[in-house]
């Protein structure tokens, strides 16, 4: 009994790590939402793939853990990376309801760091991850996160920065960097990475703050030494006589 908890990257062919792949062959069946699953069904017509919708993600766990259980080998896939807001964890919280099941996590490249790579190198220094999302993090303490990692002068990686229901939740997280960052503040946004349609552009958080973008965007605001080298977003790393 084997369940395998796969990050597949971006989205990318390319962008699949050897690992992955090779989980994903040794795997019976593969789960996962459907949005995913459709990503590498084409690469793998020979498998069994069980899929759910968006939002159904505790079922979708448990479909996996029971055909663990029952003697299958299972890959349950993740965009970017499993333990990044993906199945890892929610997959550990319920697989003590069921017979021990081997579990491995196999990591993948998160939108953070292939994102960055489309910018130039804005993570080179301490910066923190949030989620814009409020389906699970209520947005009062959303607030309080965007604001202490302001304060501390981190650069911001944002994801789910916006959909149609949260159109205004970027310029709202703007509003709250603008009172501790200059309004020049060197900012990234990146779209539809390692998929078709792929852009990038490094704006100022001033002009961020009125830029839409949607769920398939991933916002990056530098730090109070990020600066913009050409067409790139760069944070440097702290060395001194540069």
């Amino acid at each position: 009994m084997k369940l395998w908890i796969v990050g597949l990257g971006p989205g990318g062919e390319d962008q699949i790590t050897p690992r992955a792949m090779a989980a994903l062959e040794s795997s019976d069946i593969i789960t996962g939402y459907t949005v995913y699953v459709d990503l590498i069904r084409p690469l793998l017509p020979h498998k069994t793939f069980l899929t759910t919708p968006m939002k159904r993600e505790v079922e979708r766990c448990h479909m996996a853990l029971r055909e663990a259980t029952q003697g299958h080998s299972v890959a349950m896939v993740c965009s970017g990376d499993a333990g990044v807001y993906g199945m890892a964890g929610l997959i550990y919280q319920l697989s003590v309801q069921y017979p021990p099941v081997e579990i491995e996590v196999v990591p993948g490249i998160t939108a953070a760091c292939s994102g960055a790579a489309l910018l130039g190198a804005p993570l080179v220094h301490d910066f923190a991850l949030v989620s814009l999302s409020d389906l699970l993090t209520p947005w009062e303490m959303i607030e309080k996160r965007l604001a202490c990692a302001a304060e501390g002068d981190f650069v911001l990686c944002l994801y789910n920065p916006a959909s149609k229901k949260r159109s205004d939740y970027l310029a709202r997280a703007c509003d709250i960097l603008l009172r501790y960052r200059s309004p020049q503040t060197v900012c990234g946004i990146v779209r539809n990475i390692g998929r078709a349609g792929e852009e990038s552009r490094v704006l100022s958080l001033a002009q961020l703050r009125d830029t839409q973008v949607d769920m398939f965007t991933t916002v990056f605001i530098g730090n109070s030494q990020t600066q913009q080298i050409g067409e790139h977003m760069v944070t440097p790393r702290g060395y001194r006589n540069v």
